[in-house]
């Protein structure tokens, strides 16, 4: 129970990420950001894969680049699940940031890694760009996993 409790939780915390991302974009005018479809085009070129004529790959990257999100949400979520099977949940206060800087770490970490970002070279709007909905993740996911608990508790 404590692993569907943390999809779940993960899941809504991705959507409040995204909300978070889209809304910050609409206000400020902004862009999407290209390191989802850099991060998957290089994970993609080192496994060797093939993903079609140029148009077809440029998609499916989009699309891969996407998906490593939602997988990123929902493992996190699922993780946090896991590790609280044997005590009870964190307050959300504590687990909410904790919770952020994991989802953080594992989407800016490996696109570190595959050299497709410098986070050191980063300005001060990438990232309040970056911590703002990681931390809306992070509480929304804590917050929800409470929720549960405390239904299925009742």
């Amino acid at each position: 129970m404590s692993l569907t409790r943390g999809l779940v939780a993960g899941a809504a915390g991705t959507v409040a990420l995204n909300l978070t991302t889209y809304g910050d974009m609409l206000l400020n005018g902004r862009g999407s950001s290209d390191v989802p479809v850099q991060v998957a085009d290089r994970f993609v070129d080192r496994a060797g894969i093939r993903l079609g004529d140029e148009a077809a790959t440029s998609n499916r990257e989009q699309a891969a680049g996407a998906l490593l999100g939602y997988v990123t949400g929902l493992g996190v979520g699922a993780a946090y699940g896991l590790l609280l099977r044997r005590r009870g949940a964190l307050p959300d206060w504590v687990a909410g940031p904790l919770l952020g800087a994991a989802a953080m770490a594992a989407s800016d970490l490996p696109a570190t890694a595959l050299g497709v970002t410098d986070p050191a070279a980063w300005d001060r709007t990438s990232w309040v760009s970056d911590i703002v909905p990681h931390l809306v993740y992070g509480f929304t996911t804590a917050s929800v996993y409470q929720a549960l608990r405390r239904t299925e508790a009742s």
